[in-house]
């Protein structure tokens, strides 16, 4: 019996979606309607000082202006709230417990500063490598508080082979514990980290699929470590897809006002346009022109995108804007 495709939106309302969240999500959601599948829209919003109830909203309905659907999530019918991160911390933290119960979480008290001067780091394509400080050096996380005065986070213990996945945009991928270190849980002021959110909220969500930026290549090393360790399904397809960058090159980033498609909403950007440069951008279409995410949907392949990151130019956005 062949397991129902399942993939997912997951906008973080941190800031508003630019032409690169757009992109990503299109991709992700043209994946799971090419294999006849359901979207899950989930809001990743467990970093509550940054992220707003506004933002939020921004997102969903800029993400709905573009034509996407999802068949959960808000605006699905699902009770508010269900498919947002910050009301599931207590399930987060339950999978956290096991962790440490199984000798696989550890409290650690280095601060980001300390993991950048320690002169045993090792350095990885993210920076310095966390060397393992506080392995073993506390009994219990009541401990680790009372004798240094700081609230701990709460790192993974993470040894072993290699992790080994497909991607099905780079190939076959291969990251050794000892390139990452042991990762962050828990965080200092109390929240979940990424890599245990997602981890957890895949599995409960039954995604089947993952499409997101190859910046997150690695995560998704970490996390099919954890759902071994948890005993979590895991999405059994990974896709990792280059960037849109902005005319100077850079990486898009949540400030980039004039590339966010809520400016190009309330200019009066036609919708269709947006999808076609985006579609453009990323091999699926080859004439620059209007499309929307339906019409897309019969020829999409995976193998039809590019590897290399796309500059966005002025005369893009003059396209746009005629």
């Amino acid at each position: 019996m062949n397991t129902p495709v399942v993939g997912r939106l997951a906008p973080t309302p941190s800031g508003y979606l630019h032409l690169g969240n757009a992109r990503s999500f299109l991709l992700a959601w043209l994946w799971a309607r090419r294999e006849h599948g359901r979207v899950v829209m989930r809001i990743e919003d467990i970093d509550r000082p940054r992220c707003k109830p506004e933002l939020r909203e921004a997102a969903l309905a800029e993400l709905e202006w573009l034509g996407l659907d999802w068949d959960a999530g808000p605006h699905a019918g699902d009770p508010p709230g269900d498919f947002d991160q910050h009301t599931r911390i207590k399930e987060y933290r339950g999978h956290l417990q096991r962790l440490a119960s199984a000798g696989l979480a550890y409290p650690c008290t280095c601060s980001r500063r300390d993991v950048e001067e320690a002169a045993s780091a090792p350095h990885g394509d993210e920076g310095p490598v966390y060397p393992g400080t506080c392995r073993g050096r506390w009994d219990s996380f009541e401990q680790a508080k009372a004798e240094s005065s700081i609230t701990p986070a709460w790192r993974f213990k993470w040894e072993g082979p290699p992790v080994q996945f497909h991607d099905e945009v780079q190939g076959d991928v291969a990251i050794a514990p000892s390139r990452l270190g042991d990762f962050v849980l828990w965080r200092r002021d109390d929240l979940p980290s990424y890599q245990l959110a997602v981890t957890v909220d895949d599995a409960v969500q039954g995604i089947t699929q993952v499409l997101r930026g190859h910046d997150l290549t690695s995560s998704t090393a970490r996390q099919l470590a954890l759902y071994g360790a948890l005993g979590l399904t895991a999405p059994k397809h990974w896709a990792h897809v280059p960037f849109v960058q902005d005319s100077q090159g850079r990486r898009m980033a949540k400030r980039d006002g004039d590339l966010a498609l809520a400016y190009l909403r309330e200019t009066g950007v036609d919708p269709a346009r947006v999808i076609g440069l985006l579609a453009w951008s990323a091999g699926l279409i080859k004439d620059l022109r209007p499309a929307t995410p339906q019409e897309l949907v019969p020829d999409f392949e995976l193998t039809r995108i590019g590897r290399e990151d796309f500059v966005v130019t002025p005369e893009h956005l003059a396209w746009l804007q005629t």
